[in-house]
Formats: C-alpha cells, sequence, structure tokens
C-alpha cells in the first residue's frame, strides 16, 4: 500500500465518531490520527530507499553541476538521463534476463508503462528544479526589500533593481508549463486501461486454474479407482493360476494404460501450476498499476496547484512593472514575503512525493521481476 493511500485511509477513519461521544473525545481522537499520520509521513523520508533515491538525485546533480555556471538556461540538463539511473531493475537488465522467456504481453506492457512513468517524474524533477532557479529573482527582491523596510520609500536605485528583478522574473516560462494537463490525463488513461486488461486476464488464468484443479481431481480419484480394479483382478487370477498365465498380456497392457494415464494426470498438474504462477505475475503487476495510478493522481494535483502559484506570481510581477507605481510595488513585494514560505513548502512537497513515486516504481517492477524469475513450481 502507498503512503498516500494509507494516509487517506486514516484520514477516512479519522473524521467519522460514533453517536454519544463528547467533542473533547473527538477532538482527542483527531489529534491522535493526526499525531500517528504525521509519525508516519516523516518515517516514510527516513527510510533507507528513500534515502538512496534522494542521494542518487542530488548526487547526479552535483557532479554534473560542477564547473557550470548558475544560469538558467543549463539547469534542467542535470537531470538528463535521470531516471534511467534511478529505475530497478534497469531495461537492459531485464531484456538480458528475460531473453527467451514465454513472457506475457502485458507484463511487457507493465514494464513499459513504468518506464514512462519514472521519465515523466523525471521531467517534473527538471521542473522543480528551473522553478527554484527562477525564483532567485523573487528571493533577491525579497531580499532588497527587507533592506530598506524601515524606510520611508524606496530610493531610485532600489526601485530600478526591483523593478529589474521584477520584470525578468514575469517574462520567464513557467517550467510547470512543460508537461500539460493533457500528459496526465493521456498517461492516466493508459495506467486504467492497463490496469483493466491485466485484471480481466487475471481473472481468466484464474477460472481456468480452478477448471483443471477440479479436472486434476477427478482424474486422480478416477486413476485409484483403475488401480483398485487392476489389483482386484490380480488377485482374482492369482487364485487360478492357469486363467492367469492366460490373461497376463491383458492385465499387462492394463497396467501400461494406468501409467500412461497417471503420467497425463502429473502432467495436467504441472501445467496449472504454471498458469497460477502466470496469474500471480498479472495480480502482481496489476497491484503495481494500481498504486501508480493513485500516486499519480496525487502528483497531478499538487502540480497544478504549483503551476498555479508560479502563474499568480508572474501574473503579480507583471502587473506590478507595468503599472510602475510604488505603493503597488510594496503591495506586491509584501506579497510575495507573506508567500515565500509557503511557495518553497509546495516546492518540496511535490519534490517528495516524485521521490515516492520513484519508490513505489521500483518496488513494483521489482516484485514482478522476482515473480517472474523464481523458481519454477
Amino acid at each position: 500500500m502507498s503512503l498516500m493511500r494509507k494516509i487517506s485511509w486514516h484520514k477516512l477513519k479519522s473524521p467519522f465518531t460514533s453517536c454519544g461521544r463528547s467533542r473533547k473525545e473527538s477532538a482527542n481522537n483527531l489529534s491522535s490520527s493526526k499525531s500517528s499520520v504525521n509519525e508516519e509521513y516523516v518515517e516514510a523520508f527516513r527510510t533507507k530507499s528513500y534515502m538512496e533515491i534522494w542521494d542518487k538525485v542530488h548526487g547526479q546533480v552535483g557532479r554534473t553541476s560542477i564547473g557550470r555556471r548558475s544560469s538558467s538556461s543549463v539547469l534542467p540538463d542535470i537531470y538528463e538521463h535521470l531516471s534511467e539511473n534511478l529505475l530497478e531493475p534497469r531495461q537492459e537488465t531485464l531484456a538480458d534476463v528475460i531473453q527467451g522467456m514465454n513472457l506475457h504481453s502485458l507484463l511487457i506492457d507493465f514494464f513499459g508503462a513504468s518506464l514512462e512513468a519514472c521519465k515523466i517524474c523525471e521531467l517534473l524533477l527538471q521542473a522543480i528544479h528551473q522553478t527554484r532557479a527562477n525564483y532567485q529573482k523573487i528571493k533577491r527582491v525579497i531580499k532588497l526589500s527587507r533592506s530598506v523596510k524601515d524606510s520611508v520609500d524606496y530610493t531610485g536605485d532600489q526601485c530600478k533593481a526591483i523593478f529589474g528583478e521584477l520584470a525578468a522574473y514575469a517574462q520567464l516560462k513557467n517550467p510547470l508549463s512543460n508537461i500539460s494537463p493533457v500528459t496526465f490525463r493521456d498517461l492516466r488513461d493508459g495506467h486504467v486501461g492497463l490496469f483493466r486488461r491485466l485484471t480481466t486476464k487475471h481473472r481468466k488464468i484464474k477460472r481456468r486454474a480452478r477448471s483443471r484443479r477440479i479436472w486434476n481431481r477427478v482424474g486422480g480419484i478416477s486413476l485409484v479407482v483403475s488401480h483398485s480394479v487392476v489389483l482386484i483382478m490380480l488377485l482374482i487370477f492369482a487364485i487360478h493360476s492357469t486363467v492367469g498365465v492366460l490373461a497376463a498380456p491383458a492385465l499387462l497392457a492394463c497396467s501400461v494404460g494406468v501409467s500412461a494415464k497417471k503420467m497425463k494426470v502429473g502432467c495436467g498438474g504441472l501445467k496449472t501450476r504454471l498458469l497460477e504462477k502466470h496469474g500471480e505475475q498479472l495480480d502482481v503487476a496489476a497491484r503495481g498499476v494500481y498504486i501508480l495510478i493513485n500516486d499519480f493522481d496525487t502528483m497531478s494535483r499538487l502540480v497544478w496547484r504549483l503551476h498555479d502559484e508560479v502563474e499568480h506570481c508572474q501574473a503579480a510581477a507583471g502587473i506590478c512593472v507595468k503599472n510602475g507605481r510604488c505603493e503597488i510595488l510594496k503591495e506586491v513585494v509584501g506579497e510575495f514575503l507573506v508567500n515565500e514560505s509557503r511557495f518553497m513548502e509546495q516546492l518540496e512537497e511535490l519534490e517528495e512525493h516524485i521521490y515516492l513515486c520513484f519508490l513505489t516504481i521500483n518496488r513494483s517492477r521489482r516484485l514482478v521481476f522476482q515473480e517472474i524469475i523464481g523458481s519454477p513450481p
């Protein structure tokens, strides 16, 4: 179960209280539930896997940034091929291991969908990094305004510097616009379609395996009956030795037939276990896609909330520059000052959720991969 779905479950349980409970008791329960959710959320970021993802991302960013200028034009390049380094197992490993295997086409589609989701996460990390770089202009505006907050008014040089930063910020492209709502919608539609195909195929295989088990049991019962008949006949013929010698060829043929039937039943059991194994693989893949759908739904909401916030900041900066009045400038700068911490928190929340998505993608891929390469039944 993904972290966000666990949190959602806690949130579903917490607001509802039974009749007759006091308001104080309800408030205490709600507070306790919120506390447990926060602890679980914080605990997720302390896991070794999460820290490994964080180290890989920031390690690659640090190595790629060495010797580069801090200009906004080169910042997104530091995330190039990041998804290839974070994805587990990697596509080359999959191709080498499953080559020649009778792998179901839906499992191949699953690995392709998880790779595509990983690349979307890579693009979002690029957008977050670029958004932070762009916001440095607003930070400089805030810094300039704080240096004169005790003054009656801005000086001419201060106004010129602030207007220059605001004008440059207003003209920048919103990095989060690179991933449109259509991209998220298409991605979700593809995941939902794959999930339905996986679950449908899993149900069909499950029914076939159940039917095979029933027929194998029927075959086993008939085999026991056949053996019993042969033994009884042998016992009877043994009493009449002369007749037994004459009937030996017929008994031998009957014994061979029973042995052949036994082999057939055993082969049917092996096919049933292979069928069940394929069903388990599809089931694990379907669960992974389901979690991916939920995680990307949450990510989509976080992206567009932050996208709208960037649009609002740029619009306010543009209006301030166009108006050119000191009173408007003070109001806009004051708004930036008040919303700065919230804006940075939204950036961090989105980035953290992207890392969690990397974790769920890799966990699902590893589970399916283990089912594929697991010991044969």
